[in-house]
């Protein structure tokens, strides 16, 4: 058994300093911590992605609709669906991408971030 307590992990640098937490068995879990006024602006991954709000306030935009979630809301993207996160007051979200790596996905030697603008402070 491996654990985490998602609202004690560091990330300074918010969406900059993602937290992998684990890869295993075709799936990948990630900690980002979005910092007030950060914003990840419309992106996709390859993935099937569940993201959950563990802290704070975010707002999740995709196909015109938009939600502003508080802590324990789930969402699911299919994968390629473009979305955005952004928090005014700061948030931490757990990210679950499956099946990892999805078809398509690049590879960290070909490409660090694909389509994904990361801005704030």
């Amino acid at each position: 058994m491996r654990s985490w307590n998602l609202t004690e992990l560091d990330a300074p640098a918010g969406t900059r300093d993602p937290i992998v937490l684990e890869t295993a068995d075709g799936t990948r879990a990630v900690m980002l911590a979005i910092a007030p006024g950060q914003e990840l602006r419309e992106h996709e991954v390859k993935e099937r992605a569940w993201v959950t709000v563990v802290e704070g306030r975010a707002r999740f935009e995709s196909g015109g609709e938009s939600v502003d979630a508080g802590a324990g809301m789930l969402f699911t993207f299919a994968p390629s669906e473009r979305h955005s996160i952004a928090s005014e007051s700061g948030a931490r979200i757990l990210l679950i991408l499956a099946p990892w790596p999805g078809d398509g996905h690049y590879r960290a030697e070909e490409k660090a971030v694909s389509g994904a603008d990361f801005v704030g402070p």
